[in-house]
């Protein structure tokens, strides 16, 4: 069964830093274009960055510079580097595999961006 597990949210302040992660099982993990999205409460889900099999990378304007997807193929782990946080940043945050077929979907994580 494929399973996308994200973890490294939590509380912040402005200005702050996180990094999550997001560990696959169950599929062929370097075949797969891996993107992060984020959803607010009250808002739609919102797309935040992706990163294609080949390592390309590719950012939502509002992210760009303070954000980086990475990926370690030999851990089926996609990151999101955030800094430099700020209070409407906060949201789920939901990993996303796909290649063909189906998406696949984690559960999310929360991040809060507060003093």
């Amino acid at each position: 069964q494929v399973q996308l597990v994200e973890s490294g949210g939590g509380v912040v302040q402005p200005g702050g830093s996180l990094r999550l992660s997001c560990v696959a099982s169950e599929i062929t993990f370097s075949r797969y274009t891996m993107t992060w999205y984020r959803q607010a409460p009250g808002k739609e889900r919102e797309w935040v960055a992706s990163i294609s099999s080949g390592g390309t990378t590719y950012y939502a304007d509002s992210m760009k510079g303070r954000f980086t997807i990475s990926r370690d193929n030999s851990k089926n782990t996609v990151y999101l580097q955030m800094n430099s946080l700020k209070p409407e940043d906060t949201a789920v945050y939901y990993c996303n595999a796909r290649f063909v077929g189906p998406d696949y979907w984690g559960q999310g994580t929360q991040v809060t961006v507060s003093s």
